[in-house]
């Protein structure tokens, strides 16, 4: 439940911050310009009103550099090994760090700060960050050559947020005494992930056989033993001196080392660029071209592909993420559509498992509906608990009229102690009728990934089934004419949603002729909807005059007699046979 007291004003009256990760392997402060929310995982600093951007910077290079991720993992509670799959490695740089905020507000400032490579890593950190795909795809729509122009720039800013890292990490350690002489380079040209002096001592040692290491496979890069060719010969000195320091002094031997050293791990460019282009297809599939708000219709992928080929920007982006303008659009939107989509009936989305936690979910539903009952109930008698409290507060004088008493009663009903006494009563009276009535309220178990028959619904929902597909799909519902999958946008809401599912059930009805088998399903789909109608639609609906909650409670009866199924069998519906052990299949499996 959230508690409007945790809410600090004053916090965001103040734009800027500083916001890091709660449990990481490295030290990763990342300025804040505002219009952000991070929860606990990310933590954020607040500096004092006033602090300008130049200020925050400041901070910010301390905070980033290889000294700091020193201190932090001397201080920090260690958490152990992440890697890959939980652990597969054995390596100090792996091991994760826990930020507390009370022991980072300990780490040592400097008034001195290494102003100038912080200001240039931000400059070029927004550079990088408007050159990544998605940032593209969000401006406008992406073509090959906008992408290609991109990816040069933003290698060319990393390149140069990796060589002013570097700078500023040898910056700080004269700045925190570690080395007074540190050798620095005031234009250091663009470094790849391998080209760092750290990097090229550690490829020295691997090559002589007495280091064995998996940082330069799992971050992408290449080591190298010799410096590249096209640096500038005092370039090339800095780094050689910076080389001998690792390997002859304790101290800069100590620090300069994987476990303290920014990482600089980003996904490959084509993933970043795949996925963004994705994200812009299903996004304009999600366009209200394709689904009208008045009449809100089921549809089916086929269909939708006939409706994007009229759209040439969709056209023009889906070849650009097949890699070709040959490509199947049918295909194509069977993919995408399928794997945003959630089934609409439960018995399609969970497996055994999770149909039993459905349940005991559904049940505690039940009894929030009641509980919420009582509060509207209660709310109606609000004025009755007015009149009792100014009463209880205002007692009748002798030689007081009952008008006279009256008139000053309606007079004085809106005084903030009595409105209070009031709300005090009607709460107390709620909480007795729930503890009476519905008693304690479980909290139902949470979800796993075995409780779902897709690893994309679970990807989908997680582990408290919260909603975040685009898509309900509709299995089992197709047409003879059109055997692709029946689809609706799940944007639309609960009686949307009714009024799309029972239209297409009319028409499969009468247009169709479809036997009750065949119909069950939809009529199951709506009265999965009925107790969230009458929850969240049931008021007088200003285009049909009535209950939309209960209309439709109704139109689920009258139909299932009709087609001789009682709603005992409509909720206890199950796919055919062969889905159905293909179902049980799946989550055996």
């Amino acid at each position: 439940m959230c508690n409007q007291d945790m809410f600090f004003r004053h916090r965001w009256l103040r734009p800027l911050g500083i916001a890091f990760p709660f449990v990481t392997t490295h030290n990763n402060f990342v300025f804040d310009r505002g219009g952000k929310v991070f929860n606990r995982t990310a933590p954020v600093i607040k500096l004092p009103a006033g602090t300008s951007v130049i200020e925050h910077l400041g901070i910010l290079g301390l905070l980033n550099s290889s000294t700091a991720c020193f201190w932090c993992r001397q201080v920090m509670m260690d958490k152990g090994n992440g890697g890959i799959g939980g652990g597969i490695s054995n390596e100090i740089w792996e091991r994760r760090m826990e930020l507390n905020a009370t022991a980072v507000e300990r780490f040592p400032l400097l008034t001195d700060v290494p102003l100038d490579h912080a200001s240039a890593i931000d400059a070029e950190a927004q550079r990088f960050s408007a050159c990544l795909p998605d940032a593209i795809c969000a401006r406008a729509i992406p073509t090959r050559s906008v992408f290609d122009i991109a990816r040069g720039t933003a290698e060319e800013a990393r390149g140069t947020m990796v060589a002013r890292q570097e700078e500023l990490d040898w910056r700080c350690y004269r700045l925190y005494g570690l080395y007074a002489d540190a050798p620095e380079h005031p234009t250091p040209p663009p470094l790849k992930l391998g080209e760092r002096a750290f990097e090229i001592s550690m490829a020295r040692r691997m090559d002589e056989g007495t280091l064995e290491t998996s940082w330069f496979s799992r971050h992408g890069s290449t080591p190298i033993t010799n410096l590249p060719a096209h640096w500038s010969e005092d370039y090339r000195t800095v780094v050689e001196h910076r080389i001998a320091l690792i390997e002859a002094d304790p101290t800069i031997g100590l620090i300069e080392r994987p476990e303290y050293k920014r990482r600089w791990s980003i996904e490959p460019w084509e993933t970043m660029e795949r996925d963004a282009v994705r994200k812009w297809l299903l996004d304009r599939l999600e366009d209200p071209r394709y689904w009208p708000g008045i009449e809100p219709r089921l549809t089916s992928t086929r269909a939708l592909a006939d409706a994007t080929r009229h759209d040439p920007d969709f056209l023009s982006v889906a070849a650009l993420y097949t890699g070709h303008e040959t490509f199947d659009l049918d295909a194509l939107m069977t993919e995408l559509v399928t794997k945003e989509a959630v089934p609409f009936l439960p018995v399609l989305r969970y497996s055994e498992t999770g149909l039993r936690k459905r349940a005991d979910w559904e049940a505690t539903w039940v009894k929030q509906r009641e509980e919420d009952a009582i509060d509207a109930d209660l709310a109606t008698h609000r004025a009755t608990f007015l009149r009792n409290a100014w009463t209880r507060a205002n007692p009748r004088q002798p030689d007081e009229t009952e008008d006279a008493y009256a008139a000053s009663m309606t007079t004085s009903l809106n005084d903030p102690i009595i409105v209070k006494a009031a709300d005090a009563a009607i709460a107390a009276e709620a909480a007795r009728r729930k503890r009476e009535t519905v008693g304690t309220i479980p909290v139902p178990p949470k979800y796993r990934t075995p409780d779902f028959l897709s690893t994309d619904v679970w990807r989908l929902r997680g582990g408290l089934d919260v909603p975040k597909e685009r898509f309900v799909s509709f299995a089992h519902c197709a047409r003879d004419a059109d055997g692709s999958l029946p689809v609706l946008w799940a944007g639309y809401d609960h009686l949307a949603r009714a009024k799309a599912i029972a239209a297409w059930f009319v028409e499969r009805k009468d247009v169709d002729g479809w036997p009750a088998p065949r119909l069950t399903p939809l009529l199951a789909g709506l009265l999965e909807l009925v107790p969230w109608l009458r929850q969240w639609h049931n008021g007088l609906d200003p285009d049909t005059g009535v209950h939309m909650g209960d209309y439709f409670a109704e139109f689920v009866e009258d139909e299932a007699r009709a087609l001789g199924v009682t709603l005992a069998e409509l909720r206890a519906w199950t796919p055919p046979a062969p889905v159905r052990r293909t179902r049980q299949r799946r989550a055996t499996a």
